[in-house]
């Protein structure tokens, strides 16, 4: 193995994977380090989904997460990092059938032997920090052959205690990726702009770097298809906050994108997050890379304007525009669905949240009602959208 690692701390929980906070044994650097358990076809595909985009930005953009390896876990305490550009083709395989390939008896044979041989003290150290940190955070995981998703608790309680990868009789079969990523220590967008007083220039800040983001992930034909405030981390530096777009679970690679017809490729699985999602993803058609813009949009009026709401069942404030519904909070999207004429009040005024930023221009006021528009062909394409929000912004500053 090239690098080592260790873990200190979990940081973060989804319905896919944990995230630890990393040092990368020889330099000390922190990094994040994502486990992805691989115990099903459907979660297997979004992590090669995520996997994919992360190798092809490469680490050529300071706004979007950097990838610096990916560890395939086989046992218990069997790592090897996967070469670059190649993907794990039992994993490949397990998608395409719908089912989790394993190994032939054969390779098995010989894969425990070469693991047996190649098995380093970096590999134990990873596994064994983990153990202790799960232990320390009363988690339910367990890293072992049979576990599963972070999500179904019940199928786990019901499990007996596997047996060590070389006493099993089964063959071997990859239990978990893991993603070694940079690291943030301003936590999410939400976190770190709430936690803060309102700034106008941060937040001017914040949605130029957002911009730049998915103008960058769109010029390599990545659509986001999840693009919130939880999905955007921030590195805390002495000139200002850092954004780092996160999360490629959801993406979509397109090819024909460099010459500008990212618009052209149709997308068909419903799939986002409610408040960020664009009305013709709400209302189950085909849809294009302009549903980013639209979600955007969104994240761009909540900030400028420190518009928070609680979603249902949570106590959590996040950042997010909506439409008032009588008592409940109906999301952009689903509203202009329904009524595909609806005028937006932008800005929001009274339903921002103290203390309160000055409200954002005209010329801005103007912008965001076109990456906000019902019709995607009325937003502006990424490519343009950056020119659009820079002449916008100096344009109320006169």
């Amino acid at each position: 193995m090239e690098e080592l690692y260790t873990l200190e701390r979990e940081v973060g929980r989804g319905s896919y994977g944990v995230v630890f906070e990393g040092r990368m044994a020889k330099t000390g650097q922190k990094v994040a380090i994502k486990r992805l358990p691989c115990s099903n076809p459907e979660c297997i595909e979004l992590y090669l989904q995520e996997l994919w985009a992360m190798r092809a930005t490469a680490k050529n953009h300071v706004n979007v997460i950097a990838l610096h390896s990916c560890l395939q876990q086989t046992g218990p305490r069997s790592l090897k990092p996967l070469k670059p550009g190649k993907l794990p083709l039992r994993l490949v395989e397990s998608v395409l059938k719908g089912s989790v390939v394993r190994a032939p008896q054969s390779e098995e044979t010989n894969n425990v032997q070469s693991d047996t041989k190649r098995r380093t003290n970096s590999a134990s150290r990873l596994q064994d920090r983990t153990n202790t940190v799960q232990a320390r955070a009363k988690l339910q995981e367990k890293s072992n052959s049979d576990s599963t998703t972070p999500q179904r608790p019940s199928n786990r309680a019901r499990k007996r205690p596997a047996q060590s990868e070389e006493e099993q009789p089964g063959p071997l079969r990859c239990l978990a990726l893991w993603l070694v990523m940079e690291y943030c220590d301003g936590g999410d967008l939400n976190q770190y702009l709430l936690s803060r007083p309102p700034d106008g220039q941060r937040n001017h800040s914040v949605v130029r770097q957002l911009c730049s983001a998915v103008s960058f992930l769109h010029s390599l034909g990545i659509t986001h298809r999840d693009l919130k405030p939880d999905n955007v981390l921030v590195c805390v530096t002495p000139k200002g906050p850092v954004v780092k777009v996160a999360d490629f679970g959801l993406s979509k690679m397109s090819e024909g994108a460099m010459d500008g017809h990212l618009t052209r490729q149709h997308f068909s699985s419903t799939c986002g997050s409610d408040f960020y999602m664009a009305p013709e993803v709400w209302g189950g058609l085909t849809y294009t890379a302009q549903a980013d813009i639209f979600s955007l949009g969104v994240m761009f009026w909540a900030v400028l304007e420190r518009i928070t709401f609680l979603e249902e069942g949570t106590s959590q404030e996040q950042l997010g525009a909506y439409v008032c519904r009588g008592r409940w909070l109906m999301p952009l999207g689903e509203a202009l669905w329904e009524n595909a004429d609806l005028q937006l009040c932008i800005p929001m005024k009274f339903k921002r949240a103290p203390p309160l930023p000055p409200p954002p221009g005209p010329a801005m006021c103007s912008l965001l009602s076109d990456m906000l528009a019902s019709d995607p062909d009325a937003r502006p394409p990424a490519d343009q959208l950056e020119a659009r929000l820079r002449s916008a912004l100096k344009e109320d500053s006169r």
